[in-house]
């Protein structure tokens, strides 16, 4: 009788020597990931300062220079350049050479002094939605910053809001984009990896030679997803030193519960790569199915937009999605310290999904032999 996982050893040796001798699985599984990781790690900045700014002051006094003063102070505002003229201003929007105009009227001053309403024209370009946010809000707690120090006889506020900012006190967007980021690069390389190493084997008709041999179907999943998981988890253990030398974030939680809760990750995707290579026939539809799974683990697990402003179907999408769970985990331990009592639900989830996905690419392989 057939042993569940009879021919599992064998099958992943012949899998360790094929990566450790395959220059470019190397290349890809340890080099590409990096520069990924540097690229967006470095480029990616949702923190919205010094915007390009135009400025038309008609009135020229030392009030509208206080109240510039106060735009440029906030760190959100770049005043640039100073227009002549409301065409000028207009233009600047329309050249794209600022993203928001100040147009300070000439009464501005005469305003003040009498006690009535002095209105300050403020033009956001809303071509982009975070930088226009950003500069209206701004914008608009400085004005109402000055207009309660001329309205209270002693300059004090009648309440006064102290936030304090948890986990990521200087609101540095690495510390929020690059946990995230690990998710989805060791999905796309683990994924990628696992379906291409299957389908290339029944390409050069190597499978069939695998099948007339009493190796049972678990067994050869198996085997063929262990040496890439290890590979996957090696890259893991180099993202995150590159994490925390490069980038600078900090591990609040403990670093050997972040790498066992990464394990049941990287099961589950090697599990959706098996099930992929038992699909494709040629490697450009592995590689296609395969990068098929980026675009939904991007945009809606998470990692850039709050799932709970999802339309209620795509909230529901994102329970399907391994990234969902391992994104909350390690931002759960990176940023927050949080430990296995509170993120136990994700690591178990994961866990049966990997189980569920590897016994699926199994009866797919039979179904295929059959």
């Amino acid at each position: 009788m057939t042993q569940p996982f009879g021919g599992l050893v064998p099958v992943c040796r012949k899998e360790f020597l094929h990566i450790v001798r395959d220059p470019g699985t190397l290349f890809f599984a340890l080099f590409i990931p990096m520069v990924q990781l540097f690229l967006f790690g470095f480029a990616v900045d949702t923190n919205v300062r010094q915007i390009p700014t135009v400025v038309l002051d008609e009135s020229r006094t030392e009030d509208s220079r206080q109240l510039l003063e106060s735009m440029a102070s906030s760190d959100v505002f770049q005043l640039k350049m100073n227009a002549r003229s409301v065409d000028e201003m207009y233009g600047a929007i329309r050249a794209g050479k600022a993203r928001v105009a100040i147009r300070i009227p000439y009464d501005y001053a005469r305003h003040l002094e009498d006690g009535t309403t002095a209105t300050v024209q403020v033009l956001v370009d809303g071509s982009d939605s975070t930088v226009a946010g950003q500069a209206v809000s701004t914008s608009t707690g400085v004005a109402l910053q000055a207009s309660l120090i001329r309205v209270l006889p002693d300059g004090k506020m009648p309440i006064e809001v102290r936030p304090s900012m948890l986990y990521n006190p200087a609101m540095r967007s690495a510390n929020f984009f690059v946990p995230g980021l690990i998710a989805i690069l060791l999905q796309v390389m683990t994924i990628l990896l696992i379906a291409l190493s299957l389908v290339r084997e029944r390409e050069r008709g190597t499978l069939e030679q695998l099948t007339m041999t009493p190796v049972a179907p678990l067994g050869l999943m198996v085997g063929k997803m262990i040496p890439y998981g290890v590979l996957a988890f090696g890259e893991l253990c180099g993202i995150l030193a590159v994490m925390r030398v490069v980038f600078q974030v900090p591990i609040h939680g403990s670093t050997l519960i972040l790498l066992g809760m990464s394990i049941p990750f990287l099961l589950t995707v090697s599990g959706i790569g098996l099930v992929i290579s038992t699909k494709a026939r040629t490697q450009a539809e592995a590689f296609q199915l395969s990068m098929g799974t980026v675009l939904p683990s991007v945009f809606l697990s998470g990692y850039i937009f709050l799932i709970e402003n999802m339309p209620p179907f795509f909230q529901w999408v994102s329970r399907l999605l391994p990234a969902t769970y391992y994104i909350r985990i390690l931002r759960g331990i990176i940023l927050r310290g949080a430990g296995i009592r509170e993120l136990w639900t994700e690591a178990a989830v994961l866990t049966g999904m990997g189980c569920a996905a590897i016994l699926l690419a199994a009866r797919l392989f039979v179904k295929q032999k059959a």
